[in-house]
């Protein structure tokens, strides 16, 4: 399906890469000098590597999940990605162990051993051990950032994996869903599922392994607190363990959101791409209005739930700051009221040792839980999916000259026989029965004896919703049989009732796979009549349809559509109503010089309602009620007593020709094609504008409420800065009241005095408001954001729906989807928790560095100089991660527009054998997509690296700055509170820098949303009202009308002028693409006309759109239903009564179809009408008129 040239890339740079490379990222500068020199384009990524390869990764997945199929009552994709991925996880668990229980837990050992150099100078130890401890101190830091930064790459890639391979496996499982099953399955649901669901592996195999490291961890840092300084030490970490419950209950509570929001945004989705597949029809009958009330109800309770989330999330965050806090405050409260002396050997190797646990028991841990708890619901949801009835394939029947037999027996079961000696071609039916759903009440077909023979042409008639395609199903074995026996012979070739055309040129949506023969091509070309476009487009058969073929006619839809089936050597065609969309000129020639001809000695099955064809052919099948009535050749049906045969007699007299036209050089829509290319996706370039976080400022509420919840963040900040520190102070008085009596330190400068019990009380108070504090600016903030995600959600969708018909011509249903999935998800939950980060871990970089100086002046001059190296390498970095995560961005909609097309054609596809073909496709998207975002991993984790590496030159200088002052001159609280401090920075600020990254080209999903919300609306003109009973008389005037379907192409329609009175009946003729249906596109203003249309003199280009819209009433080409009741399509503004619409399903013959439903009006529609015929869709909008 694939358009575009195939680009030749540049190989990898982690191909080459030496291992001094490798450990210092050194392999991603080329990508950054030529990020920071220009924007990247998708020329300059590089070729994806093999082990990231979609095709290899779903090969193994899929072998995995069919032996769970194979070997499990209630398969589980856990256990499959176990099997492929299992041992590498356990692997990169041992890395992190490591790197947790060596590393981290050595440095709080060393810190222990150098502060007694400062706090017991008689007993305490030597200065050269002190500087032995200062370089494990630095060491220890710099092997923790070496090998966490590597650990972090390798697990960021192996979930990247697990996620190519799942979407792998999700696509493959989708091209062999039973056709059953996609009546209560939509393409929404599946877009959610690679959008959405599948993202959840990045980041809970990212804190996965935190499960069961933390408990280990824990008890060996209890142990060492308790060898260190004993007992007491504990107190605190028996806090955190009772805590864990809490956080396991959030973990429930996150679950349980995450399943809710995942349903309603999978309902969304759904709605999104239905309003976009059938924009032309929502737009004639003026629906926009109640599709957008039905939408912000859908969202309205979406976003019930993702702020109960997102409140969560806060309150996880808060507990960050407060949980570490009050398990020091409850294990120093405990060790002073035992009667101990505080000191800062005690004090800080407590904290120290805490902080390790911050990080894995109130950060990693909670984040783990969570991230687990919404991976399971995406993983039942993914085995609700997998588990979906897949189409029983047989290539034996679509390849090979096999007879299969199909035998069902009163159990169910079906016997296939194989014989290897070749028979006749033809197809065999003896007493068929099926039906689409199990609990139908009446059978599809019942009873059907069906006979075709090698160099046959049997024709299929029938009233609509008889059967007739669902006959043509069977064959093609998309609908199963419950009884009968069908015997088929020969490889099938089958041209769909509605044809589909995928975005690519006519030549390869012709060719689709099979092997190219010129002279082939060129006859099959000749005898669908498609010469004469083919002459008039400036690239020929390399031009660009468009997604759906948006650029053809229906008649040309279906001539390409039928070329495909001629082209395709087969025994037999199955060829369901391809006349219907075409004038009868061509129709005819396609009928005698194609069918008749080309095929002659093939076997052919024409499903036609044209009964014009049918004098020649072989036999007439008539089909009533899912049972065959009558057969006969023509005329002894036309003898026939049967109601529906009767107008083979009327047809006769009915039938006339067409003079052959005049050939217009002007050939439709299609001559607005200026490049055979799509209209590529806009992509901004630079910074991310500031008007971008004003518009999200202001989408939230005031400046001035963004304001007070930042000084919220502040004062918490502030809270927490002064507990440390009064900790601190408090450590240095004790030590100051141990060298001096009360009197001295009653009367000293340095020190307020303060009694222990004061203190106490004081560091309480500090610690519940720092609480109170973090909960209130927790929740304010997730509010805030929330209401910038509503806002931001309901200004897209308006402005899409008013958009006019040439965005939606000229932009693929992925893009927009695009926004509507991915980009607005990442609004609804990354952008606020990644705010909240951000902030929180600025704040506390701040006042790490205050503390810092408060102790040392001088190492603040040493903080401006490395924030301003940190600064520099930031911009640097910003400029290419920003471009690879719009890169990121615009690689990921073709995917989604790939899943979306591949749907729509699923049964043609399948008939066509090209499941490898798009799985191929499928595969090279997610490829580019997978390297895309491979490099923006590698580029982040680099930069994450280089600023570490920076901090440990940080720690370096303050832990050894100490033994340039005067010991007898230092606290040992002061040494402890600036080491303890720039050891913390470490992560701080790295994470702080990155997460600053991150806000930013997270922040390029809302400014690819307010790109859309900036979209022109069609031009409404309010120059004149007509009154309520406007149109009276209906008289129609087109006074010297041109159109054109863009400002820059061709008119289509030129110069037209004549009148249609009022009551008239007219019909409009022409062969495809003369420019009928642009007529419609005139007469409801759907694109850009010059002249005048009158309708009672009143000129409909100055009057408003809906008045307009609401006074004409059409029955589309394509009849398009909605998800939802029957009843909601047939009245969606509720207007009528039940017995009114049972009165008009009457007048139209279908309520008899309505009444055999299950629920009747209440009875479901699935996906785009896809359970009622084509002709029950178009009787249906005909009821609407």
């Amino acid at each position: 399906m694939e358009s575009k040239n195939k680009i030749v890339r540049e190989s990898n740079p982690k191909k080459e890469a030496n291992i001094l490379s490798i450990l210092t990222f050194g392999y991603t500068l080329p990508t950054f000098r030529k990020g920071f020199s220009r924007d990247l384009q998708e020329e300059d990524i590089p070729e994806n590597l093999s082990t990231h390869a979609s095709k290899q990764l779903g090969n193994r997945l899929e072998e995995a999940w069919n032996k769970e199929l194979r070997t499990s009552k209630n398969p589980s994709l856990w256990r499959a990605i176990a099997r492929v991925f299992g041992l590498k996880f356990m692997a990169l668990g041992l890395v992190s162990l490591f790197l947790e229980l060596v590393i981290k837990i050595s440095q709080p050992i060393a810190l222990s051993q150098l502060i007694t150099y400062y706090t017991d100078t008689e007993n305490g130890i030597s200065k050269d051990k002190a500087y032995y401890y200062s370089t494990a101190i630095v060491m220890a830091s710099f092997l923790n950032v070496l090998g966490g930064h590597l650990y972090m790459l390798s697990i960021q890639q192996f979930a990247m994996t697990v996620r190519v391979a799942t979407c792998s496996l999700i696509y493959r499982k989708s091209l062999k869903l039973n056709n059953s099953v996609l009546g209560g399955t939509t393409i929404g649901q599946m877009v959610n599922l690679l959008s959405n669901d599948v993202s959840r592996f990045d980041r809970a195999i990212h804190h996965a392994h935190n499960l069961w490291i933390t408990p280990i961890e824990t008890i060996i840092v209890v142990f060492l607190l308790y060898h260190f300084v004993g007992l007491t030490s504990t107190i605190g970490v028996l806090f955190m363990v009772l805590f864990v419950p809490f956080q396991m209950f959030l973990g429930k509570k996150t679950s349980f959101y995450r399943f809710k929001t995942a349903l309603k945004t999978d309902e969304r989705v759904r709605l999104m791409n239905e309003i976009i597949q059938g924009i032309q029809v929502i737009k004639m009958y003026t629906w926009e209005k109640p599709f957008a009330k039905l939408v912000a109800i859908v969202r309205r309770l979406e976003i019930r739930f993702i702020r109960n989330l997102s409140y969560i999330k806060g309150v996880v965050l808060s507990f960050t700051i407060f949980t570490t806090s009050f398990a020091i405050f409850l294990t120093i409260l405990t060790y002073v009221l035992l009667g101990n002396t505080l000191k800062a050997e005690y004090v800080f190797v407590v904290v120290s040792f805490y902080n390790i646990l911050r990080q894995t028991m109130t950060i990693q841990l909670p984040r783990g839980i969570t991230e687990v708890a919404e991976t399971r619901v995406s993983i039942a949801r993914l085995d609700k999916f997998l588990a979906y009835e897949e189409k029983q394939v047989d290539r034996n029947m679509l390849d090979n000259h096999i007879r299969i037999n199909h035998d069902n027996e009163k159990n169910g079961t079906v016997h296939i026989s194989k014989s290897q000696v070749k028979k006749n071609i033809g197809i065999r039916m003896q007493n068929v029965t099926a039906k689409w759903a199990s609990d139908a009440t009446e059978d599809t077909l019942s009873e059907i004896k069906f006979e075709v023979q090698n160099n046959d042409l049997v024709a299929i008639i029938g009233p609509v919703g008889s059967g007739k395609t669902s006959l043509l199903h069977v064959l093609l074995k998309e609908l199963s049989i419950k009884f009968g026996t069908l015997d088929i012979e020969g490889k099938i070739s089958y041209a769909s009732q509605e044809p589909w055309i995928f975005s690519a040129s006519i030549k390869q949506n012709i060719v689709f796979g099979q092997p190219f023969e010129t002279e082939r091509y060129q006859d099959v070309i000749r005898v669908c009549a498609l010469e004469h476009d083919l002459y008039h487009l400036p690239f020929g058969d390399e031009t660009i349809v468009g997604e759906r073929g948006v650029l053809l006619s229906g008649g040309q839809k279906a001539r390409v559509s039928l070329a495909r089936t001629i082209y395709k050597k087969a025994d037999i065609y199955l060829l369901d109503d391809p006349l219907s969309a075409v004038d009868t000129h061509v129709g005819k020639q396609l009928y005698e010089g194609c069918i008749r001809k080309v095929l002659e000695d093939k076997c052919r099955i024409l499903v036609t309602h044209q009964l014009q064809y049918l004098h020649n052919v072989d036999c007439v099948y008539l089909l009533e009620n899912g049972k065959i009535s009558a057969k006969g050749t023509y005329q002894e049906l036309r003898k026939s007593s049967f109601t529906f045969a009767k107008e083979l007699c009327d047809n006769e007299s009915c039938e006339s020709t067409i003079e052959k036209q005049s050939e217009n050089k002007q050939n439709g829509i299609l001559q607005k094609c200026d490049k055979p290319a799509e209209v590529k996706e806009h992509r901004s370039i630079g910074r991310v504008a500031s008007d971008v976080y004003m518009s999200y400022f202001k989408s939230g509420g005031s400046l001035f409420s963004f304001f007070v919840i930042l000084m919220l963040f502040v004062i918490t900040q502030g809270a927490v800065n002064l507990t440390d520190y009064f900790l601190t102070y408090w450590v240095n008085m004790e030590q100051a009241r141990s060298e001096e009596n009360d009197a001295d330190l009653l009367n000293s400068t340095n020190f307020l005095y303060l009694s222990r019990e004061t203190c106490l009380y004081i560091y309480s108070i500090l610690i519940v408001a720092t609480l109170i504090l973090a909960l209130i600016r927790s929740f304010s903030f997730s509010s805030y954001c929330m209401r910038a995600s509503t806002h931001l959600h309901d200004n897209l969708f308006s402005n899409i729906i008013y958009a006019p018909m040439l965005f939606f011509n000229t932009n693929t249903s992925g893009r927009i989807l695009n926004r509507f999935s991915k980009d607005v998800g990442s609004i609804d939950d990354h952008v606020p928790v990644v705010a909240l980060d951000l902030i929180q871990s600025l704040l506390g970089i701040l006042g790490r560095t205050v503390m810092i100086a408060l102790v040392n002046p001088w190492l603040l001059l040493v903080t401006i100089i490395i924030t301003i190296i940190f600064c520099l390498l930031r911009i640097v970095y910003m400029r290419t991660s920003r471009s690879l995560k719009r890169l990121e961005g615009i690689t990921r909609s073709p995917v989604f527009s790939h899943l979306s097309a591949s749907l729509q054609g699923l049964t043609t596809i399948r008939a066509f054998e090209a499941e490898g073909i798009l799985e191929k496709e499928f595969d090279d998207h997610q490829d580019l997509h997978t390297c895309v975002w491979y490099l923006y991993v590698t580029c982040s984790r680099a930069f994450a690296f280089w600023l570490d590496s920076i901090c440990v030159v940080y720690i370096a200088l303050v832990t050894f700055s100490f033994f340039l002052v005067d010991e007898s001159e230092l606290y040992g609280g002061d040494v402890g509170l600036a080491i303890t401090q720039a050891m913390s920075l470490t992560g701080t600020f790295q994470w702080a820098m990155r997460q600053w990254t991150e806000l930013e080209n997270q922040m390029t999903s809302v400014e690819r949303v307010i790109e859309y919300t900036k979209l022109e609306h069609e031009p409404n003109p309010q120059q004149q009202i007509p009154s309520q009973f406007w149109p009276e008389q209906a008289n129609i005037n087109f006074v010297s009308l041109s159109l054109r379907y863009s400002p820059t192409s061709p008119y289509v329609l030129k110069d037209l002028n004549f009148n249609i009175k009022s009551r008239e009946k007219i019909g409009i003729v022409g062969r495809t693409g003369a420019g009928k249906s642009s007529l419609i596109y005139a007469l409801f203003q759907l694109t850009t006309t010059d002249g005048r249309m009158l309708i009672d003199n009143i000129d409909i280009t100055k009057i408003p759109l809906e008045s307009l819209r609401s006074k004409i009433s059409i029955i589309p080409q394509q009849p398009v239903l909605f998800s939802g009741t029957l009843r909601k399509n047939l009245d969606p503004f509720e207007q009528y009564a039940d017995s009114d619409l049972w009165d008009a399903l009457e007048e139209v013959e279908l309520k008899k179809l309505v009444s055999d439903l299950p629920a009747g009006l209440s009875s479901r529609v699935s996906e785009g009408g896809s359970n009622f015929s084509v002709g029950q869709r178009q009787l249906m909008k005909l009821l609407l008129m």
